[in-house]
């Protein structure tokens, strides 16, 4: 306003300086001079009292001084904020290019970066010059240079993607708008941070800019903050390299290994070596708990780019061996269990039965460790009780892995996939025309698609499978003459996998090869997922496309994906990109994660050698102030000095006259001085909570509601009344017994202690810093609920825009991991926590109140009284300003009206209250079946 960076909450109370001037007039007036008339007989106390001069006039710096005090009342009361202008482009009419880099290294410290374009459209608003922005992760499109207004609403939009910008694909579009709009000024806000591929981004914006004229300033942190995460299997453990670009003084930290419930299973904490700009941490885990993992993530920083997604594949499988063959050929590089156990090795646990006598106890053996696959090595005949046992495996979901050997080839059972001829099939021995023949290259549908087989694989020996119609069907792979060298049938929920030769060389060199690693790898990893090849039971489509079912944010939250998510082949080994962000794609027991970086990627910094005359510039710029409590202070200040000056200006201060009058006015004077200093000095905001500072050690001896101070008096006031009837209640219709709620500043304060925090909504304060956001999102991450209260249900409109509290919590919430919600159900648990409640009124009864989403129940799942999960709610959204309906005073009144014709909505507010509070103390204690009794009988049912 005014062409400077300074805005008014409500610009309509500067009207007021227009009185001014009548204002000046007025204290200019002085009353008329009394008549005087002599009395002789007391012209002789005249000369007793002393003279006092009256001026005919007020001072005119005493007129200026109380112009000044009320100037500054009249702009605080118009609610002033200064907000700083933009720093990176220079002044002037051509048009501006806001480029921001928002790729997962943005997230760290997104709000800055939006802080910083927000300040450059802001200061070209100023200027009047319009501007275009170009996000570098998004697709590439043309650039128009629009007004501020609409870059602004383009800017809102932008968010940080799950994949590194490709820079490179815009400077086609950047290139010509440079030539329809030469010498612009471009502002690039960078993170700092290169692609993983060979990145020509910073030659050719050079040689553009350098074409055109254009003036280059880059926007930039001192050092790339970002850290990431790549993870892969080394040695049989799960390996996690933490990554940065460069050292950026983030030298430590914790590796978090989560379930796909979001619950820790492990952590290890990581620390660089000096200047390193790579650490590894390795997690040593049972197999059970190593399988459970769907998430490693660095904790603290929300990223795409910290976050590394386990599927199926990235699974450690419990791997069985039982061989046929007697103990003389059970030796060391003699042995087909020895090949597979160095190929198994490092992606599964292998294990072999101990101590076992025969065939039949080492599978029981096996069976009873509960592996996921059975691999018989030139296993033939099995007793019939093992026979079924074996067969009740596969049927369970079991895999089945059979090696070809003299005994097989002897043998005849049914644990085949295919009917095979007995004896085999010689190629290249003394008495054979044949010659070895090499293995054909896979088809599309084999599991094995993609794999190069070498042409100095030969098999001299193979078990041969009788022709029939659904042979073709069953082969996954098979030699240059068509043969079948791997068959393959589906049985139950589980697969029967048969190798036509055996798993040592006697037969072939294939067990020499890395392709009978690579062909192990591929068939343990279908244990315990459906089929590839799309047959009947499986859960896979037949083209081998797996659709996006989840995906990451930039910020590292699984959400929905976003509508321009593509397929990905059920083999996608590639990063993120647009097309495919980073999550989970295809069914939960069978699909594929994406993640933003490939194990062996490594993340460097940018080269910006190429812009040897742009100006460089940092992120951190001016806070927006508000300069409402210092207009307050210096008006506060020159009213006690008008004060001072009237008791001066009427001789209070004079010794001559009335000694001990004197002497009290001074000291009264100097104790206003020493007030007014002291309150200049205060901190601000320290009014708005009575008392001092929440003490730790006060706060973990008892149960204490908080609620956040937000600065504006009356909301705190409100808000310290609320909870202190809500504990009331509490303390006398419960056994809970809390103490004396507390406000709290989030960015400050220790959280831990209180179980729920109640944050009412003020649309007319600023923001809450950086800190104070990441420790509510910690705070909500390890069990405890904030209630957010809009207390906008009087003014909100269903299907209207936002209300400014309803905006403002939007924006707030923008960059935490919000799960999704919704209304809270008639059968939520917290609608019986307690009391048998079916709304949530405060003072308002309109607004609607939302938790967590609850999953769906399955068709079969058993019936509860309500649908609740293992926790509670982080996040609890209201409009209906609850605490102005639980505020009551020192006598137990109420301090604020209930809107709404309800008599009873004030005690429907506080069960609703305590509801809440008990909810977050006892989670789903009351959906338990124990209750249900209890509950029909007070439903009357």
């Amino acid at each position: 306003m005014f062409g400077l960076p300074l805005t008014f909450a409500a610009p309509l109370a500067l009207a007021a300086l227009i009185a001014l001037p009548a204002l000046w007039y007025l204290l200019r007036v002085t009353p008329p001079r009394p008549q005087r008339i002599e009395f002789p007989p007391l012209r002789i106390m005249a000369d007793l009292l002393a003279k006092r001069e009256t001026p005919a006039r007020t001072p005119p710096w005493l007129l200026i001084l109380r112009m000044i005090a009320a100037a500054c009342l009249i702009l605080a009361v118009s609610g002033p904020v200064w907000n700083p202008s933009g720093t990176g482009a220079t002044s002037g009419r051509t048009p501006l290019i806001v480029m921001i880099d928002n790729g997962f290294s943005a997230a760290h410290d997104w709000r800055e970066r939006m802080r910083a374009a927000t300040d450059e459209v802001e200061a070209a608003s100023r200027d009047g010059r319009p501007v275009a922005v170009v996000a570098l992760a998004d697709a590439p499109a043309a650039l128009e240079a629009k007004t501020p207004a609409a870059a602004l609403d383009r800017l809102r939009a932008v968010a940080p993607r799950s994949h590194l910008p490709q820079r490179d694909v815009h400077l086609t579009a950047i290139g010509a708008f440079l030539d329809r709009h030469p010498a612009v000024a471009v502002v690039w806000i960078t993170d700092g941070v290169a692609g993983v591929a060979s990145d020509a981004f910073g030659k050719g914006l050079s040689d553009a800019l350098n074409k055109a004229g254009a003036r280059l300033t880059i926007l930039r942190a001192d050092r790339p903050p970002a850290l990431a995460l790549t993870a892969a299997e080394s040695g049989g453990k799960l390996s996690a390299h933490v990554l940065r670009a460069s050292a950026n003084g983030r030298d430590a930290g914790l590796v978090r290994a989560l379930d796909q419930k979001g619950l820790p299973l492990a952590e290890h904490d990581f620390r660089f070596a000096d200047g390193a700009t790579e650490t590894e941490v390795t997690f040593e885990l049972p197999v059970e708990l190593r399988n459970g993992i769907s998430r490693l993530e660095i904790a603290a920083e929300r990223s795409a780019g910290a976050v590394t997604l386990m599927d199926e594949r990235g699974k450690r499988r419990r791997v069985g061996l039982v061989f046929g063959g007697t103990n003389d050929q059970a030796q060391p590089l003699l042995a087909p269990t020895y090949y597979l156990s160095r190929a198994l090795t490092p992606f599964a646990d292998v294990q072999e039965a101990r101590g076992a006598k025969g065939v039949a106890e080492s599978v029981g053996q096996l069976l009873d460790n509960q592996v996921s696959v059975l691999v018989l090595a030139d296993v033939g005949a099995l007793d019939e009780a093992t026979m079924r046992r074996v067969a009740s495996f596969v049927n369970e979901g079991g895999l089945l892995l059979r090696f070809a050997g003299p005994r097989l080839a002897a043998g005849n059972d049914t644990l085949v996939p295919v009917r095979l001829r007995r004896g085999g099939r010689t190629l290249g021995g003394t008495l054979s025309w044949d010659s070895p023949r090499t293995l054909a290259t896979f088809a599309p549908e084999s599991p094995f698609a993609g794999l190069v087989p070498p042409a100095d694989i030969g098999v001299r020996r193979q078990i041969l499978a009788e022709p029939d119609g659904d042979l073709p069907g069953r082969t996954w792979a098979s030699l240059q003459d068509g043969t079948p060298i791997v068959t393959a049938e589906k049985r139950g929920k589980g697969q029967i996998v048969l190798f036509h030769v055996t798993a040592d060389t006697t037969w072939s060199n294939l067990p020499l090869s890395g392709l009978f690693i690579d062909m192990l790898r591929r068939v343990v990893a279908l244990s315990g997922s459906a089929s590839p090849n799309g047959g009947e039971g499986s859960t896979r489509p037949a083209a081998a496309v797996l659709a996006p079912r989840l995906t990451l944010d930039g910020f590292g939250a699984l959400g929905s994906p976003p509508a321009g998510a593509t397929a990905v082949p059920d083999d996608y080994g590639e990063r993120s990109s647009l097309e495919h962000p980073a999550g989970f794609y295809g069914p939960a027991d069978g699909g594929v994660a994406v993640n933003a970086l490939r194990p062996d990627d490594r993340l460097k910094p940018l080269d910006l050698s190429a812009f040897t005359d742009a100006r460089t510039g940092s992120l951190t710029g001016g806070d927006t102030l508000d300069l409402r409590a210092t207009l307050f202070t210096v008006a506060l200040m020159l009213l006690i000095l008008d004060t001072l000056a009237g008791l001066w200006l009427g001789g209070l201060f004079n010794r001559s006259r009335g000694g001990r009058l004197g002497r009290f006015a001074g000291r009264a004077a100097a104790v206003l001085i020493v007030v007014g200093i002291g309150i200049m000095g205060a901190p601000r905001g320290a009014h708005a909570q009575e008392g001092a500072r929440p003490n730790t050690f006060d706060s973990a001896l008892a149960t204490r509601l908080a609620y956040v101070v937000t600065g504006d008096e009356a909301t705190d006031t409100a808000s310290r009344a609320g909870l202190n009837g809500l504990t009331q209640m509490l303390a006398s219709r419960t056994a809970l017994e809390p103490g004396d709620p507390i406000g709290i500043d989030p960015g400050k304060d220790e959280l831990a202690f209180y179980p729920i925090i109640y944050w009412p909504i003020v649309a007319s304060r600023p923001q809450p810093s950086e800190a104070a956001i990441r420790r509510i999102d910690a705070f909500m991450r390890n069990g405890g609920t904030v209630l957010f209260d809009t207390r906008d249900a009087l003014t909100a409109r269903p299907g209207g825009p936002p209300t400014p509290e309803g905006a403002y919590l939007r924006k707030m919430l923008s960059t935490l991991e919000v799960p999704e919600l919704e209304p809270v159900p008639t059968d939520h648990v917290l609608t019986k926590a307690f009391y048998l409640v079916d709304n949530f009124p405060g003072r308002y009864a309109t607004g609607q109140t939302w938790v967590e989403t609850l999953p769906p129940a399955g068709d079969g799942a058993e019936r509860r009284p309500a649908r609740a999960g293992d926790g509670v709610s982080p996040i609890v959204i209201t409009g209906n300003d609850l605490a102005a309906a639980w505020a009551v005073g020192k006598r137990g009144e109420a301090l604020y009206p209930i809107v709404g014709g309800d008599q009873r909505q004030r005690e429907m507010s506080f069960r609703g209250g305590i509801n809440l509070v008990i909810y977050t103390l006892t989670g789903n204690y009351k959906a338990d079946q124990v209750h249900v009794p209890a509950l029909l009988e007070r439903l009357g049912q």
